[in-house]
């Protein structure tokens, strides 16, 4: 058995886990380590599980079997309260599609889990408007999302991601809807800003470029980590994109 001091040396760890949709599994087994500061990729085809495991770590599957922990505590055996402030105070997403409110302004979806932590309103739109100018979208603040490009929408989330402070950004093909060059300038920015704060990733892809960002790189198949491809393969996803 893991000492507890050996399993703190790991912000997120899950053990085994399973997960099914009905009768169809997603994940049979799933194992992986993710250190404080790292930037981890998961890579896999499609239907692969990766995924559904990005969300069981986040804390928003709960798995069949298996365990999940952050920071030294169970994540899956939390209730939904607990894990839903978790998500809102130590996590930050950033999505394929960004997932922004069409309705509210970009400050405001940026503002948004600010004031849901019940920051004092002042506060929290000063600190969306720090993270928009650091983003290089500083006038856009009052535009709404349906206005925007898709690089500048997805610059959008990663501010929202970035402004809770979490200990943890969940990117899950967060370059997809984007041509090359805007996907490199998103990852220029979510990648360089994580590591600036000390902030852990876990990135979910296909794009061999969008890996190369990354520290170290695993692969899902059939719902398992089938192999942990280490820095080195980072390196192979940055030589792959460079070709």
């Amino acid at each position: 058995m893991n000492s507890p001091v050996a399993m703190r040396a790991h912000l997120i760890e899950a053990r085994d886990v399973a997960k099914s949709f009905g009768k169809t599994p997603a994940l049979r087994g799933a194992s992986v380590a993710v250190s404080p500061g790292e930037i981890l990729a998961v890579m896999g085809p499609s239907g692969s599980g990766k995924s559904t495991l990005l969300h069981c770590l986040a804390g928003i599957f709960t798995p069949d079997r298996g365990e999940v922990r952050f920071d030294g505590q169970r994540l899956d055996t939390l209730g939904e309260a607990e894990r839903t402030k978790l998500r809102r105070t130590a996590f930050g997403f950033v999505f394929q599609f960004g997932q922004l409110v069409p309705e509210l302004t970009t400050a405001d979806n940026v503002a948004l889990p600010l004031l849901l932590n019940r920051v004092r309103r002042r506060a929290a739109y000063k600190t969306a408007q720090a993270w928009l100018d650091r983003l290089g979208i500083a006038d856009k603040g009052g535009n709404r999302t349906g206005e925007l490009s898709g690089g500048e929408a997805q610059r959008v989330a990663v501010a929202r991601a970035l402004a809770v402070g979490p200990k943890v950004i969940f990117a899950d093909e967060p370059t997809g809807s984007l041509d090359s060059l805007a996907g490199e300038k998103v990852m220029d920015l979510l990648t360089g800003l994580a590591r600036e704060a000390g902030t852990t990733v876990v990135l979910v892809t296909h794009d061999a470029r969008v890996a190369a960002y990354a520290d170290r790189v695993v692969m899902v198949r059939d719902g398992q980590v089938s192999g942990d491809l280490g820095a080195a393969g980072a390196q192979v996803s940055a030589a792959k994109a460079a070709r």
